[in-house]
């Protein structure tokens, strides 16, 4: 979760924060709450009608009018883009405004109900249940659960916390999560045409230019598709190998003689001894040789005696070369030297390719 796409919600949320601060540290939180009897019969103090949105009367409203609006708010403005949530928020702070007066009024007339919405706390309480509505009808389940048989969607723990919200103050907020989710349902409805309505583009630029800067960035970081690191080249690799599993002296190389023009001499008698490559035998002793001569003179571990190095066979080097295609075959043909055989020289590798 984050407020990627979700710009509008990030202001709500942290203005509602600020104000709800603001109010308690400078003493001002009886202009915030609405009360018909005096402040509007008798004061009319009509501003109160929206000024007990702004703010929450105590830091657990807050806290969970916060909450709610983290979980069902986010995902309703990316379902109707951040234009069409600004408006639908703001028609349904205008309904639920007007509803609620209308309701203090009705309730005001009769002798047995007057005292049941004379106070109406701060916070949004209906505001959010307007935002509940849309989220029951458009956020689906994403995987259901059991508790003692009872089967249960993720969308419970939404619930719960507004329960808990519309019974913090009874009945007041009871009444004005009625009345939000009333506010949700004409909104959806077809009977007034709400769902059309677009605050004006002036409106939107003049949010874009000067209060999104302001909230900064809500768009998430690009992230690669990559997810597997760069497959590295051999000879790398095999450097790299060597390296780990080395614990000896840098191994001594032999030159390969590099291979000279027949030189055509005469013998006593008039004619041209036979070159090199009239004897294939010759050469292929002279490979012999050279290769015995770079497993002799290869390093040995400071724990082995001179002579006694092990001169491993071509079926060892076949079978570790292929079950490590990744590795030189002179690495392979190094720790078969310096291991007694060659289980301990697989274990070796696999060892230095986990490290």
């Amino acid at each position: 979760m984050s407020f990627e796409h979700a710009s509008v919600t990030k202001g709500l949320m942290l203005s509602l924060a600020l104000t709800s601060i603001a109010v308690g540290i400078f003493d001002v939180k009886h202009y915030v709450h609405l009360q018909l009897v005096p402040h509007l019969s008798k004061h009319h103090q009509y501003w109160r009608l929206f000024s007990h949105h702004v703010a929450c009367a105590n830091s657990s409203d807050l806290f969970l009018a916060e909450l709610l609006l983290y979980n069902i708010a986010i995902p309703i403005e990316r379902t109707f883009g951040s234009v069409k949530y600004a408006s639908f928020v703001l028609l349904a702070t205008l309904l639920n405004t007007m509803f609620t007066f209308v309701v203090m009024l009705a309730l005001r007339m009769s002798t047995y109900t007057e005292a049941l919405l004379n106070y109406v706390p701060s916070g949004p309480t209906a505001i959010i249940f307007s935002i509940i509505h849309q989220y029951i009808r458009l956020v689906p389940e994403a995987y259901h659960f059991k508790i003692f048989g009872v089967s249960m969607s993720d969308k419970i723990w939404v619930y719960a916390l507004a329960t808990q919200v519309s019974i913090s103050h009874l009945p007041a907020t009871l009444i004005l999560a009625v009345i939000g989710l009333l506010t949700g349902l004409l909104y959806r409805s077809e009977l007034l045409q709400l769902k059309g309505w677009r605050i004006p583009h002036r409106l939107v630029r003049f949010a874009q230019t000067w209060i999104a800067p302001l909230l900064g960035e809500s768009r998430s970081i690009r992230r690669t598709n990559r997810v597997l690191p760069e497959q590295r080249p051999s000879a790398e690799s095999s450097s790299l190998l060597d390296e780990t599993i080395s614990t000896a002296r840098t191994p001594r190389t032999v030159p390969r003689p590099t291979a000279r023009p027949p030189v055509a001499t005469e013998t006593p008698g008039g004619e041209t001894p036979p070159s090199d490559t009239e004897h294939p035998n010759q050469i292929g002793g002279g490979m012999v040789r050279q290769w015995m001569t770079e497993l002799t003179g290869a390093a040995r571990p400071s724990g082995t005696a001179q002579g006694t190095v092990r001169v491993p066979s071509d079926v060892e080097i076949q079978i570790l070369t292929g079950m490590f295609p990744d590795v030189g075959r002179d690495v392979v043909l190094g720790v078969l030297q310096r291991s007694p055989n060659i289980e301990a020289a697989a274990e070796t590798l696999l060892t230095s390719q986990r490290s």
